[in-house]
């Protein structure tokens, strides 16, 4: 196996093992994307690691695998897996012959990586991380409304400051109360106002006497 001594073979190898066994992890295939991605993962192994100093590399790479797993199964919000993700990272840098290779083996990871999300345009995906997606669980017809629609409407709408500005606060509209900002403007508690934008969750405000005398 003397051309995985080659970076560019070694690119291409943890690309294509990356790419099935993150591809499994996505789509359903039965296990045939995870043989695919094993087989070629072992050939990069075998090859730049020994018996004797490799296998705390292999259980490193192994350990972070199973993270990404536990996090898209368990936790699902992608923090464990990103840790998990980095340790697979080191595991396939640490047993490359010079700091090029392993810059283009890690690259050959992240970019498997990325490119596995294809799959899924293809075939039938898994229900991992649905904590993340919210898949079918925050929708209309179920009787839930976006946030941020609901904050559209109050554009027009005046109101009155619960709080001093300087420059967020608190404001009263209908009887619900809102945290809102006034851009950079101090206006005090009691005020009157109307507001004037929504971003997302962002509502900014002005004093309705300057509404009028604009």
């Amino acid at each position: 196996m003397d051309w995985l001594d080659n970076a560019s073979v070694g690119f291409l190898v943890v690309f294509l093992g990356t790419l099935f066994l993150v591809g499994e992890l996505l789509v359903k295939m039965r296990g045939l994307f995870a043989v695919i991605g094993i087989v070629l993962m072992s050939l990069f192994f075998a090859y730049h690691i020994d018996a004797a100093s490799g296998l705390w590399i292999v259980l490193l790479y192994g350990a972070g695998l199973g993270l990404i797993i536990f996090d898209g199964k368990v936790t699902g919000d992608g923090t464990i897996a990103l840790l998990g993700a980095l340790m697979m990272i080191m595991g396939i840098a640490v047993p490359a012959p010079g700091f090029l290779y392993g810059s283009l083996a890690a690259m050959g990871f992240i970019l498997g990586a990325l490119a596995s999300t294809f799959f899924l345009r293809v075939f039938s995906r898994r229900e991992l991380w649905s904590k993340i997606t919210l898949k079918d669980k925050m929708t209309g017809d179920l009787g839930y409304n976006s946030i941020n629609e609901t904050y559209k409407d109050l554009v027009g709408q005046k109101g009155k400051t619960m709080t001093d500005f300087r420059p967020i606060g608190t404001i009263d509209i209908d009887g619900s109360q809102y945290s809102a900002t006034s851009g950079g403007q101090w206006i005090k508690a009691g005020e009157e106002i109307e507001v004037i934008e929504v971003d997302g969750t962002r509502i900014l405000v002005k004093k309705l006497e300057e509404q009028k005398e604009s």
